[in-house]
């Protein structure tokens, strides 16, 4: 099933099931009435979604704008599992990767009372803060004990979904000086219209990865391709144990793989801040500009056919006043 929430004036949307080529859908609301609330009672919903999903009456989707799945939820994690990305990183700093990141994932906790809607505006104050897009794949779950293994967290991924998630670069050195994590510099993130269930998504899931090209645009040029698939380093089972190695995760937890990233140079990238990178390494600078106000970035992942499995995001950066 591919489910989505609709602009409705609410705040968690018009829930919906929405057919494989993302053109018409099916109001949810009788199973549940929201997909968090569908989440919160999975093993009742999900059989329910999928009797309506063959039966239901559909409407046409054509004028009508989708919030992100989950225009909110309880917790997003997000973690950094490319570790090309974060070698790149490290490396245009003079650092190298610090030996515990091969067995501790890297992790940090999100914004999540409020999401931006897939073609929502990036709004920002300023061009110097460094705004960049990070195309990323999430998992969403049920409800996840404390200490479960990374076998049996693998049965908790209810959902997968991509996302945009934002970055203010140039605010971020400040915060992590301070020893405490980042707020400045994570602004709100989007995801994909389409959150789809694992089997829905056939071979391109193997029950760990999600195995695709995370095309990138950014100002009508492609930025990247790189399979979401390859050079991960852990996998989601392994990410969600790991965030429920001493508390709980709320059924609706998104956990995210940080910027999709390969070694191989013809992939290009997810990010600015990860081309940034390479051009310094190679000439000593970055050349390509953070974001500025007009800019345009577009992220999805086609079919085999060609076809938007999760629908795409599209956002434009403006800029906003206090």
């Amino acid at each position: 099933m591919k489910l989505g929430s609709l602009r409705d004036g609410t705040r968690d949307g018009a829930f919906v099931i929405v057919a494989d080529d993302l053109k018409t859908a099916i109001a949810a609301d009788g199973v549940a009435p929201s997909l968090l609330a569908a989440l919160e009672d999975w093993d009742r919903a999900a059989p329910a979604l999928r009797a309506l999903a063959a039966e239901g009456e559909s409407f046409p989707l054509e004028g009508r704008v989708f919030e992100s799945p989950l225009p909110r939820s309880f917790q997003f994690l997000d973690g950094s599992v490319y570790l090309y990305h974060a070698e790149l990183l490290r490396q245009a700093r003079g650092e190298t990767l610090p030996p515990n990141f091969l067995v501790d994932p890297m992790m940090y906790q999100g914004l999540s009372d409020r999401f931006l809607g897939p073609t929502d505006d990036i709004q920002a104050a300023d061009e110097a803060w460094g705004i960049d897009f990070e195309a990323e794949v999430a998992v969403v779950t049920d409800d996840v004990p404390m200490g479960v293994s990374p076998e049996a967290a693998a049965g908790h991924i209810k959902l997968v979904m991509l996302v945009n998630d934002v970055s203010l670069r140039n605010l971020i050195p400040d915060e992590l000086k301070k020893n405490f994590g980042f707020v400045h510099g994570k602004p709100p993130s989007s995801f994909s219209p389409v959150a789809v269930t694992p089997e829905a998504l056939g071979d391109v899931w193997d029950g760990a990865k999600l195995h695709g090209q995370v095309v990138v645009t950014h100002n009508d040029e492609r930025f990247g391709q790189p399979d979401a698939g390859q050079d991960m380093y852990f996998d989601f089972p392994f990410l969600i144990a790991h965030a429920a190695k001493t508390r709980p995760l709320a059924a609706g937890t998104i956990v995210g793989s940080g910027t999709v990233s390969n070694r191989d140079p013809d992939a290009g990238s997810c990010c600015l801040a990860e081309r940034r990178t390479i051009e310094t390494i190679e000439s000593g600078a970055p050349k390509t500009p953070f974001m500025a106000f007009g800019d345009r970035v577009q992220i999805e992942m086609l079919d085999g056919a060609g076809n938007s499995i999760f629908g795409v995001i599209d956002q434009k950066v403006v800029r906003y006043g206090v």
